[in-house]
């Protein structure tokens, strides 16, 4: 088992020295990735294809991604989680540099079919190091913290590809194949090498059959598809209520401002992780329907800090509870398997999101506040039936929950 020198594990105490160089090298890796959104018009620009050529491309990319981010858990528990993350990042940098060069639209297209084959090897493994080196206690704030690093470079990140996208689109793939190679220099000094055991006597299976899993990816499939909804839908909106779209930066920017202080605030509050999800989409509840019948900026900007906290309590819980929920060696496995549900998402919530819009921004907005509400509910009587299905013996972990008082990040794999 991976092992860390930090004693402390408590809720409150600091994260161990790896996750934080973990988070650091996500950090600078998001830095640079801007060039995924440019690859269409990189694809029409240079290469003079069509649009429905170019969206052909982009969907191969889509589709390459999904076996990927299965083979980075098999690979991380198997062969280690450093290796597959330096896997990940390298070989994200080559496809990278690959469609930078591409002579032709044939190469381009293999290039970026590539990159979609090796683009999630790293987040299985990655997100596998925060559950084999923090207690479960740790966890929910570990994997927030995560999703709010990322958020932070993000908004970084769209400035950087404002100022490269001058010059020549392509130089956006060269950036970004740098700043993976520089978080990979950060995983090959700092994150451990050490790969888990598997426990004796302990046969991980195919997480797909722990009807556990199954629940919470039903779960985060809607949760996913709720904000990937958002995200599409907000800068339209601004549209269409008279507001210029390039709003949607400083909202981007409000959204991780917040989640930063709220990441800090919450630092000493430790529910039941479907208590505080219940929570989290209660306030993507209000959040979402304050956007409905916002028609002003400060309207949006309210909406938008309100539901970052709700994004911030249900980007990091629901992981830890998975994490938990794994038997010792697996739990890579199991975040790869549920990491699928940002893939069904995206087909998900583009088809349902924008016939909602052609109706009226108010019905998108206001669907996704009753669903989030409906999940708020539901969220005690989902944590009931994880713990049926444990009590049913239906665990592929040596130990299963039990009611909906599930605790942080229950551990499966004692």
């Amino acid at each position: 088992m991976m092992t860390d020198d930090n004693p402390d594990t408590s809720h409150d105490a600091p994260l161990p020295r790896a996750v934080r160089a973990l988070v650091a090298a996500r950090v600078v890796n998001r830095l640079g990735a801007f060039a995924l959104p440019f690859t269409a018009a990189i694809l029409v620009q240079d290469f003079g294809t069509s649009v429905t050529t170019a969206g052909l491309v982009v969907a191969s990319f889509g589709l390459a991604s999904i076996p990927s981010r299965l083979a980075g858990g098999v690979l991380a528990d198997r062969w280690g989680r450093r290796p597959t993350m330096l896997l990940g990042l390298v070989g994200c940098a080559v496809a990278q540099l690959a469609f930078a060069a591409s002579p032709t639209l044939l190469a381009a297209a293999l290039s970026v079919t590539l990159l979609g084959l090796v683009f999630e090897l790293y987040e299985p493994p990655s997100q596998a190091i925060v559950a084999d080196l923090c207690p479960p206690e740790q966890r929910p704030r570990a994997y927030s913290l995560l999703g709010t690093a990322l958020a932070v470079a993000g908004v970084v990140a769209g400035l950087l590809a404002a100022g490269l996208a001058a010059f020549d689109l392509r130089w956006l793939l060269v950036a970004d194949a740098v700043s993976c190679l520089a978080a990979a220099v950060v995983v090959a000094v700092v994150v451990p090498s050490g790969r888990p055991s598997s426990g004796r006597g302990t046969a991980v299976g195919s997480p797909w059959r722990d009807r556990r899993l199954l629940l919470m990816w039903l779960a985060g499939t809607a949760f996913a598809t709720l904000y990937m909804q958002a995200m599409v839908g907000l800068p339209l909106t601004l549209l269409e209520r008279g507001l210029p779209a390039g709003r949607m930066g400083w909202l981007l920017a409000v959204s991780a401002l917040v989640m930063v202080l709220a990441q800090r605030a919450t630092r000493g509050w430790s529910p039941t992780p479907f208590r505080a999800m219940a929570v989290g989409y209660a306030l993507l509840a209000v959040g979402m329907g304050l956007a409905g019948v916002a028609d002003a900026t400060a309207g949006f900007v309210v909406a938008v800090a309100i539901w970052s906290v709700g994004d911030l309590l249900l980007l990091g819980h629901p992981f830890a509870v998975v994490a938990g929920l794994a038997p010792q060696g697996g739990s890579a496995r199991y975040l790869a398997a549920y990491g699928t549900c940002w893939g069904a998402a995206s087909v998900i919530a583009p088809l349902v999101g924008t016939r909602l819009l052609a109706i009226d921004p108010a019905w998108l907005w206001g669907c996704s506040a009753a669903m989030a509400l409906a999940l708020a509910v539901l969220q005690p009587l989902l944590g009931r039936a994880v713990a049926s299905a444990a009590d049913a013996g239906d665990l592929v972990g040596d130990r299963g929950v039990s009611g909906d008082e599930v605790p942080l990040g229950a551990d499966a794999r004692t």
